[in-house]
Order: C-alpha cells, then sequence, then structure tokens
C-alpha cells in the first residue's frame, strides 16, 4: 500500500507511511516477544542432566511435606539467605519481574525437568545467561526444598516419578528415591 504523493506533500506522505510501517513492525515484535510462555522462546526439553546430576532425587517423603515446602518459599524469597533470592528475578509469584528469567508458572515448560534437571540447574545455572548457581550458597537439601517450592507455582500436588520419567500425583510417585545421593 503507498501513499499518494503530490508535488508540494510528497516527502510529508512518504515520512508519514515509513513511521506507520515502523510502528506495526515493532509491535509485531513486541506481540511476537510477550505471546505465550513469557518471551522465553519455543518450549523444547532441556539438555539431558549431567551424570553428576542424573541419580539425584527428591527425598520421597518430603514431596507433600508442608515444612519443607515453607522452608523452601523462605529460601526463594532470600529470608533464609539474603545471598540467594530466586524472588529477585523470578518474581515472588513465579511470574518473571527480570527479562530472560523463566517462568516458573508455564506448566508446559516446567513439566520437562525432572526433578534431577531441577536440582542440576539451581545448582550450577545456566550457561550464557544471567541464572548463577547457587551450590557453594545452598545445601543440598536446600536446593530440594527450592525445587519443592518452585514446583508449586506450574505443578503443584505434582512429584517427580522416575521409573515413568514424568510428574505424577503426589501420592502415586512411587518410582522417587527416598533419600539424597
Amino acid at each position: 500500500m503507498r501513499g499518494h504523493c503530490s508535488k508540494e506533500g510528497g516527502f510529508v506522505v512518504k515520512i508519514k507511511l515509513a513511521s506507520v510501517q515502523a510502528a506495526l513492525l515493532m509491535s509485531v515484535g513486541l506481540l511476537v516477544g510477550c505471546g505465550e510462555g513469557g518471551g522465553e522462546g519455543p518450549i523444547v526439553p532441556p539438555p539431558p542432566t549431567p551424570m553428576e546430576y542424573a541419580d539425584k532425587h527428591m527425598p520421597l517423603d518430603w514431596w507433600g511435606n508442608a515444612e519443607k515446602i515453607e522452608e523452601g518459599r523462605k529460601i526463594y524469597l532470600g529470608q533464609t539467605n539474603p545471598d540467594v533470592n530466586c524472588a529477585s528475578c523470578h518474581g515472588k509469584d513465579g511470574k518473571p519481574v527480570k527479562a530472560g528469567a523463566t517462568d516458573f508458572r508455564n506448566g508446559q515448560r516446567m513439566k520437562l525437568y525432572s526433578d534431577s534437571a531441577w536440582f542440576w540447574r539451581i545448582s550450577e545455572g545456566v550457561p550464557s545467561t544471567k541464572m548463577r548457581g547457587w551450590k557453594s550458597k545452598l545445601s543440598e537439601e536446600d536446593v530440594w526444598k527450592l525445587v519443592l517450592f518452585e514446583r508449586t507455582f506450574a505443578l503443584p500436588g505434582k512429584a517427580w516419578d522416575e521409573e515413568k520419567k514424568q510428574w505424577v500425583d503426589a501420592g502415586n510417585s512411587g518410582g522417587a528415591s527416598t533419600e539424597t545421593k
């Protein structure tokens, strides 16, 4: 679609048309960036969990443990250790407040992470992102507490079943380990 050009006003019409086209392109870019998944990109499985983390699993009796979940909430909010404040990037409700942070409310994305993968990412961080590893600041138990709490945003009442390799209702998770390894 082209604007009508006259000798007197042709330049003005072309500038206005270029401005409208630029505004439309910017709008499309914003819509793509703010779509499903919070602008995190396509939902794809995480890379394979490294061997040193692949056999780590949530203690079985922790999945429904309200006390452990509450301890995880305090860690997440930076109340337990002010050096660790997950909410400063991921938001108090799991909705990111900083660009690039994972949206923990996105069940389609979060169900792709096993308990081991989640533990790995909290411990080691994510390369080429602002997500740093927290293993120097958190004990293994504290990392598991974070996994417990963070999964409540998108996977409440779910537990990782290692035999089925999927999230199941917490009462049906027969394959999870009974101890941290």
